[in-house]
């Protein structure tokens, strides 16, 4: 019998990683598949638990898959990176792993890839075999939308814009609200916690951070960390607008290289409530 471990997250439940893994694996063999969801690197988190949730959904899907089909697989959630959950996995896991396989986006997509996990757990793989597993787009995931806002988060332009984005496809909301200096953080969390109330009791699947001062640098955190395929800019006019004066919009468009869109939503009391 042999042990192949899965290492893979937003990619666990692809057609092209279960057709890797049939392809591979046999009635006679073990298969598990771990699903890291570690901590963004930057920002205070206050999603509680909906990537965890989500990756589990993803994770059992894949393991009904393969049971049903006969091979023996088990899989877990981990809150650790993809490099440390392989190298956990080969300390405590028996039997002994006999080959590991990554399974990331392309490298347009990939955060791992970007950050160079695939070479990272190659050389963490203790002489173990590794095959990375490219996956392409899938028609049943969700677009990613990163959203950036702070005191707008709340406000009606912005909420429409992203329940009209949801409406037009399967997409998922990170909304990341750069926290001003002179800023209370309170207010900011209250701000982001009534926001993702409000979009997720409408069944809008969206997650949020309060982030580094800097819309543009946040921004660029995210797009390094994780995937991103849209994003969304939400600002006061022009004139109240520090964001504009530093030409945030355009710079974010011509950085990423991604979609972005600018909604102004105008000054009202009630949004920084």
């Amino acid at each position: 019998m042999s042990h192949i471990l899965v290492i893979a997250n937003e990619t666990v439940a692809s057609t092209t990683l279960l057709d890797a893994v049939r392809g591979e694996a046999s009635r006679d063999d073990l298969v598990t598949v771990i699903a890291p969801v570690n901590e963004p690197n930057q920002g205070y988190v206050v999603y509680e638990d909906t990537r965890r949730a989500s990756a589990g959904r993803r994770l059992e899907r894949t393991l009904t898959t393969l049971r049903e089909e006969g091979v023996p697989a088990q899989g877990f959630v981990v809150d650790t990176g993809p490099v440390q959950a392989v190298k956990d996995a080969l300390a405590q896991l028996e039997p002994r792993v006999d080959e590991i396989v990554v399974s990331t986006h392309g490298a347009e997509r990939s955060g791992w890839m970007r950050r160079n996990v695939v070479q990272e757990i190659e050389r963490s793989a203790q002489g173990i075999p590794v095959t990375h597993i490219t996956v392409e787009r899938d028609p049943e995931e969700n677009t990613n939308v990163l959203v950036i806002a702070n005191q707008t988060v709340l406000s009606d332009e912005l909420l429409d814009r992203i329940r009209k984005r949801s409406a037009q496809g399967r997409a998922a909301f990170l909304i990341v609200a750069p926290q001003g200096d002179a800023e209370q953080h309170e207010d900011a969390d209250r701000r982001m916690r009534r926001a993702l109330t409000e979009l997720r009791s409408e069944g809008i699947n969206a997650h949020g951070q309060i982030v580094h001062p800097d819309p543009y640098t946040a921004a660029m955190h995210v797009v390094n960390d994780e995937r991103v395929d849209e994003l969304i800019v939400s600002t006061f006019p022009g004139e109240k607008s520090g964001w504009l004066r530093r030409d945030l919009v355009a710079r974010l468009r011509k950085d990423t290289g991604l979609p972005v869109e600018h909604v102004i939503s105008p000054v009202r009391q009630a949004v920084s409530a």
